[in-house]
């Protein structure tokens, strides 16, 4: 029978664990601190061991690497109430098998034990220490999905592309990748794409030799020389040109590049992390980004989630920003209805839309407490540089992922034009002021297919010499 040791100080904590594992055939010994864990099983070797982080004693992060090395062949599962970037990166670099944030789910903890048993599965055996790295917030499970993701990615060498909305933190996210990993004594060099010119996007990205082009009077470092043995992060990497897609790929796939103008070989030994807002997938159907780029690029990827996903976050948040500032700027305190107009916002800008609203709300409260009144008009989703189109493709990707999440997704191709079609013909006909003729005409459809469409009782003007 396997054991399985559970550490944790809350007693309803392993009486629930103790209870749930039991059940499934497995012999569960329970601890509440790590002293007493080690009298328990001094006779006995546990296969898997559940570790809480706070314990009373010698925390479970210090005792991690004990266990490990007193049973080898057992793996750790680190549990907390308290989950951040850096917990989650010392917990997995230490060794930790998986890594979950209280309240959990007890059927995927159950899973997680199970496949934990099965000997074809190691665990980690990286011994990297990390230190505390940017200011990465969040205390709900969509960053805790992140925090996850990159502690466990930061100590390879593959590249990382970083999906995300404007404003959600894809270069906080990028630099936490970099200061998680064994590159953070190196440099970190950040550049957006869609910000150089085109003439001279190449020599920016890698260097030029003297007589290169006009104005070449001296031999110039690209960024990939300037972030040797560290973090080049390429920003907005949708709007590469396809021409530099090429030389990028072949970057990445043999670290060899040739300095404009020059046509001998240099070896980078920069790692890549790269960014963008925009849908890839669409951007390769429409014949502006390589697919062959893409998955090279994309071999390990981390969505950060918009704020209007994370409304728990709001307050970790702005606490982290008014911590920032000096004391002189600080306010006396933030009123009840404060965190209610926050709430009530949709945050089109993300995380970068409240920091300016806070910023500015610390301005004209001049260190009084926050109050609704303080904050800045909301700014409309448009206003943010996003397009109707670009609205549309970012609510059809969260549509798709969220069915994706479902426990058997089918037919999204029927369910999405389910969905969407009906809205369109509706919107169309309302505009033709219900003339089928003139909204089949806008649609680029044959009126008996547009006729066809539209569910019984659909509202349309009735057939006359107009309509027909």
């Amino acid at each position: 029978m396997h054991r399985v040791l559970v550490v944790d100080d809350e007693p309803a904590v392993c009486w629930s664990l103790r209870e749930l594992l039991t059940d499934r055939g497995y012999q569960v010994d329970t601890a509440g601190s790590v002293e007493a864990a080690w009298d328990s099983v001094r006779a006995t070797r546990p296969d898997v061991v559940v570790l809480d982080v706070r314990l009373p004693g010698e925390d479970g992060l210090t005792a991690l690497p004990e266990f490990r090395k007193h049973f080898p062949g057992a793996k750790v599962i680190v549990i907390t109430a308290f989950g951040d970037l850096p917990t989650a990166a010392k917990a997995l670099g230490r060794g930790a098998f998986e890594y979950l944030v209280k309240p959990f789910d007890l059927a995927r903890f159950a899973e997680i034990v199970d496949r934990a048993i099965r000997p074809e599965i190691p665990a980690p055996t990286s011994t990297q220490e990390f230190t505390t790295g940017g200011p990465l917030v969040g205390s709900g499970p969509a960053m805790q999905a992140v925090f996850r993701q990159i502690a466990l990615v930061a100590p390879t060498e593959f590249p990382v592309l970083l999906l995300g909305e404007t404003g959600t933190g894809k270069e906080v996210a990028a630099r936490a990748v970099h200061d998680h990993s064994g590159r953070s004594a190196g440099p970190f060099v950040a550049t957006c794409l869609a910000a150089l010119n085109p003439a001279v996007i190449e020599s920016e990205l890698f260097g030029h030799v003297r007589g290169a082009f006009t104005g070449a009077v001296d031999d110039r470092p690209g960024l990939f020389e300037l972030a040797a043995n560290g973090t080049l992060f390429l920003d907005e990497i949708a709007e590469t040109p396809p021409a530099l897609q090429v030389k990028l790929l072949r970057v990445l796939e043999t670290r060899r590049y040739c300095p404009v103008g020059s046509g001998v070989e240099r070896t980078t030994t920069a790692r890549v992390i790269a960014a963008t807002h925009r849908h890839l997938p669409t951007r390769i159907a429409e014949g502006e980004f390589r697919e062959d780029f893409y998955h090279r690029l994309g071999v390990f990827s981390v969505t950060l989630p918009p704020l209007r996903d994370r409304p728990e976050d709001l307050r970790p948040l702005v606490e982290h920003f008014l911590a920032q500032l000096a004391p002189s700027l600080r306010p006396a305190g933030i009123s009840p209805e404060f965190w209610e107009a926050l709430a009530r916002r949709t945050w089109p800008g993300n995380v970068r839309a409240l920091r300016n609203a806070v910023d500015h709300a610390v301005v004209l409260a001049r260190g009084e407490t926050l109050r609704p009144e303080h904050l800045p008009p909301e700014t409309p989703a448009v206003a943010t540089g996003q397009t109707a189109a670009s609205r549309l493709e970012e609510a059809i990707v969260d549509w798709t992922r969220d069915q994706l999440t479902r426990a058997e997704p089918s037919q999204l191709y029927d369910a999405l034009l389910k969905t969407i079609e009906p809205i369109l013909l509706t919107e169309v006909l309302e505009t033709t002021g219900k003339n089928r003729t003139a909204a089949a005409k806008i649609l680029g459809l044959d009126r008996a297919t547009l006729r066809a469409k539209l569910k019984p009782g659909t509202a349309d003007r009735d057939e006359d010499a107009s309509d027909r």
